[in-house]
């Protein structure tokens, strides 16, 4: 199931040296500012080593996070923004738009935009885990792709809007882009639910109104990304545009099913066909996707054993409803398509509640008194400054590791 997943690049950013000299006025301040630059560089590390799990990655975003809460959080008992949020200045490149960086003197969108990258991980470790030829725990990639969605959704909620200058169009920041994310997290939580709902034959009534609803997800995400320029968001769109359709075919498929339970043959063979359309038209996605240039590593849905196994599926089904229409029901087939008004109550994925670590004791108020801004930085405020980059100033893409694909289980994971 490796290439099962769409998977955008992660973002890049410049090396912050952290180094406040004359600032950080004494010893306490000085290792702060050494701490922020150590524990940023281990958390870079942490986005390419193939190693690294989620317990591992929330220690060294805990580490980073709460010494960088020190530049954000109020330590002087009063209200306003703390001195030191707009001294550092950091550049982030986005995962849509090459490698030209935009760039703020705001911890703020530190925060974001690492926080950002720790959401993105999470979804290819989800997708790299259930790639995994031997046994994978269902719950295992369930949960990461639910954290990366709780991630997505805290940053859009509470933080972005706090940024002084807010995101432009493209951006990962802006909220067509961090919705997408998000929704599609979901989306692809419940595959997971419903790979393993069609592993232990649950009813077919769940399974089609879990598929429903998934093939909704990723209509909605698609229409998050409809005025985007095509260039940056087409490829994606396709992915997005393919599974919505897939997933409609599995909910016309297993809706089919039930109602030839329920002695509604006529209407269970127009169901059928209806699954055939949709599944016609993912085929012809797929093809579509690989065609299309774009940011993002391939996915190759049509070969895996997941996609195939569900046109089978169709025809045989479909091929057993005539059968007995000839035989048992003689039930006239409705011109129109049933509607579907299917909610599913069990296995819908909720992102999972996200906070930033507590600030760090080395931060105290202290401490914090000891950072003087006239030592060393313009005494004018330097809120609204944003530039993008030449490309003299590119900053390096990360370089992710090369994943050779693994045999297709036909996404058993249990």
């Amino acid at each position: 199931m490796t290439h099962w997943f769409h998977r955008n690049p992660l973002k890049a950013t410049a090396p912050v040296s952290f180094n406040l000299y004359g600032v950080a006025g004494s010893q306490a301040a000085n290792k702060i500012c050494n701490d922020l630059r150590t524990t940023r560089a281990r958390l870079l590390e942490m986005f390419t080593d193939t190693t690294c799990n989620p317990e591992i990655m929330k220690n060294a975003t805990d580490a980073y996070f709460s010494l960088l809460q020190g530049f954000i959080a109020s330590l002087d008992g009063t209200t306003q923004e703390n001195k030191l949020r707009f001294i550092q200045n950091f550049k982030w490149t986005d995962t849509l738009q090459g490698n030209i960086p935009s760039a703020q003197q705001d911890a703020i969108f530190e925060l974001v935009s690492m926080a950002f990258n720790v959401a993105v991980w999470h979804t290819k470790f989800a997708s790299r885990l259930a790639g995994k030829e031997k046994y994978v725990e269902a719950k295992d990639v369930h949960r990461s792709l639910k954290i990366a969605a709780g991630i997505f959704k805290h940053l859009k909620e509470v933080h972005i809007p706090r940024l002084i200058t807010p995101a432009e169009k493209g951006r990962d920041l802006e909220p067509r882009v961090i919705d997408t994310y998000m929704v599609q997290c979901q989306a692809e939580a419940q595959e997971v639910t419903i790979a393993r709902a069609i592993e232990l034959k649950h009813n077919a009534t769940l399974i089609a109104a879990l598929a429903f609803e998934t093939a909704n997800f990723y209509q909605k995400a698609d229409h998050a990304l409809n005025t985007l320029e095509p260039e940056c968001s087409s490829k994606w769109r396709k992915y997005l545009q393919l599974k919505q359709h897939f997933y409609m075919a599995y909910a016309y498929c297993y809706h089919g099913q039930t109602l030839l339970a329920s002695d509604k043959c006529g209407e269970s063979i127009r169901s059928l066909q209806e699954a055939e359309k949709c599944y016609s038209r993912a085929e012809a996605l797929c093809k579509e996707y690989r065609q299309t240039k774009g940011p993002g590593s391939t996915a190759k849905p049509s070969e895996q054993l997941f996609f195939t196994k569900l046109g089978g599926l169709i025809k045989n089904t479909l091929q057993k409803c005539e059968r007995e229409n000839g035989f048992i029901y003689f039930h006239k087939v409705p011109a129109e398509a049933p509607q579907l008004e299917l909610k599913a109550s069990y296995g819908l994925a909720d992102p999972m509640s996200f906070e930033f670590p507590a600030l760090s004791e080395q931060c105290t108020p202290e401490v914090y008194a000891t950072f003087d801004l006239t030592k060393g930085v313009r005494d004018e405020k330097v809120k609204t400054l944003i530039w993008f980059c030449t490309f003299e100033e590119e900053v390096k893409p990360v370089k992710e590791p090369d994943l050779k694909p693994q045999k297709d289980t036909g996404c058993v994971i249990s």
